[in-house]
């Protein structure tokens, strides 16, 4: 009946979507001419930044694919890219989650990892008809293995308890003791690629805290993770491409 009454609901919300892109391109349309003529020079210059980085990421990726062959390592070539746009939201203080405009009939699947510009964004938990449900990094329910950028020893993240306002933190656990971090000198988290879901080096966010465990054998740390988490508009689902 909960998925049911989920499919009946799904299209309501993707016309809300709809209208809402609708309503922004005639917003835009009731510009004057003007302000079109300087956001095309803001376009122009925006353009012109674009295609450097387009030249450096051609560069660094022909520098990538000679590493990879020179140390005989597997290309990254397991998931292909689908953007989403995003639905509705929900961040209450248990359930941080988004839901996006893409489900079974764009061949999403559940437990992809879902990334945007700055890093990981979370992952799918449910696959409808015609959308999904994107569970957040910043949601107590996600938990992952990570490492800090540099090291190779897995320690595990844990999304916090996160109020609707407040910026979206999470927690780490496992740190090794001589790992030192805060906020004036934090430390990036990323993923390690361990248990298959999410591929090593996103960003998940940065420890700006870190304390010793109770026990003593172990650091506790607080992550800062990306503000634009509350205000994600697209993101990218990894669909894996042979998911067995």
């Amino acid at each position: 009946m909960r998925v049911s009454f989920f499919e009946m609901e799904a299209p309501v919300e993707a016309a809300t979507s709809y209208a809402r892109d609708l309503q922004e391109y005639w917003s835009l349309r009731l510009h004057s001419n003007d302000e079109l003529i300087e956001a095309g020079r803001d376009l122009a210059r925006l353009n012109a930044a674009y295609e450097l980085r387009i030249q450096e990421n051609s560069a660094l990726r022909g520098e990538i694919e000679r590493l990879e062959a020179l140390l005989r390592l597997p290309s990254f070539s397991e998931y292909r890219s689908e953007p989403a746009r995003v639905v509705s939201r929900d961040f209450t203080t248990w359930w941080q989650r988004l839901v996006i405009r893409k489900g079974r009939n764009f061949g999403i699947l559940k437990g992809s990892p879902v990334v945007f510009t700055g890093g990981v964004a979370g992952r799918v938990t449910e696959v409808h008809a015609y959308t999904s449900v994107v569970e957040l990094i910043s949601s107590p329910n996600v938990r992952l293995a990570a490492v800090v950028e540099g090291d190779s020893r897995p320690m595990s993240y844990q999304g916090g308890i996160n109020s609707s306002f407040a910026p979206p933190m999470g927690t780490v656990e496992f740190m090794p003791l001589d790992i030192f971090a805060s906020k004036i000198a934090p430390k990036r988290l990323v993923t390690s690629g361990l248990g298959g879901v999410f591929p090593p080096g996103l960003t998940i966010g940065y420890i700006v805290k870190a304390d010793p465990s109770a026990d003593g054998l172990f650091k506790n740390g607080e992550v800062k993770l990306d503000s634009r988490l509350s205000s994600l508009t697209e993101v990218t689902v990894l669909v894996p491409i042979n998911p067995e």
